[in-house]
C-alpha cells in the first residue's frame, strides 16, 4: 500500500496520481500544500475537480474533507474558481 492511501480522503487512484507529480509521502503533501499539489495534479488530470482539492486539504488536516471549515472550504472554493478562469 502507498503510504498515501493511509490519509483520510486519498484512495489508490489519487495516490498514484500525486506519485505522478512527485508527491510520495504525508510529509510531501504537507511541504506542498493543497493549492499547489491541486495546481500539479491539473496538468496531468482533466477531471481535477473541487472535491479533489478539498480531499487534499483534509488529507493534509488528517481530516474528512466534509469536516473541514467553513472558511477553509470557502477560501478553497475561490482558489479553484481562479485556476478554472485561467483556462
Amino acid at each position: 500500500m502507498n503510504e498515501l492511501e493511509t490519509l483520510p480522503n486519498i484512495g489508490k487512484v489519487l495516490a498514484q496520481k500525486l506519485n505522478e507529480v512527485g508527491i510520495f509521502t504525508a510529509a510531501d503533501l504537507q511541504k506542498t500544500g493543497s493549492e499547489k499539489a491541486f495546481i500539479k495534479l491539473s496538468t496531468i488530470d482533466n477531471s481535477a475537480c473541487i472535491n479533489m482539492l478539498y480531499a487534499l486539504e483534509g488529507a493534509i488536516q488528517e481530516i474528512r474533507w466534509h469536516q473541514l471549515s467553513k472558511e477553509r472550504k470557502s477560501e478553497l472554493l475561490e482558489f479553484f474558481h481562479f485556476c478554472n478562469s485561467k483556462n
